[in-house]
């Protein structure tokens, strides 16, 4: 029995450390591209998009990457401030791609996401990119 308890906690911790995430996103990070159409973020495994927040905003002067991301996150759906199309997602996806607005200005942009694990816990995260 004393074996056994340290394996069945090992294995716990290890199922449950096993959050969703981010596997992929284009443009990749740091990247420095034309004005892109779209931004694309693949997952490990299939997210309730419904339970899902993703935006794509500029980041303003002065301000570090992960404040802006924060910022993003803040964002209703619809605001001028972002630089995505308004979305409304549902179901599942293991990929997910947002339109992004026509013309974007050079500078450097971030992608932000606060997506739900599937064991219940929230992720969140960004990458950035530059527009030239």
């Amino acid at each position: 029995m004393k074996k056994i308890l340290p394996l069945l906690t090992a294995l716990t911790l290890s199922v449950a450390a096993a959050h969703t995430a981010v596997s992929g996103v284009t443009p990749a990070l740091n990247a420095t591209v034309t004005a892109p159409k779209t931004v694309t973020l693949a997952f490990s495994e299939p997210v309730e998009l419904r339970f899902s927040t993703f935006r794509v905003m500029a980041v303003p002067a002065g301000v570090t990457v992960a404040e802006a991301a924060r910022r993003a996150l803040a964002e209703k759906a619809d605001s001028a401030a972002l630089a995505n199309q308004p979305v409304k997602l549902s179901g599942a996806a293991a990929r997910l791609s947002l339109t992004l607005k026509p013309r974007l200005k050079p500078g450097q942009y971030v992608i932000a996401w606060k997506i739900l694990s599937e064991d219940g816990h929230p992720v969140t995260g960004s990458s950035a990119f530059r527009v030239r």
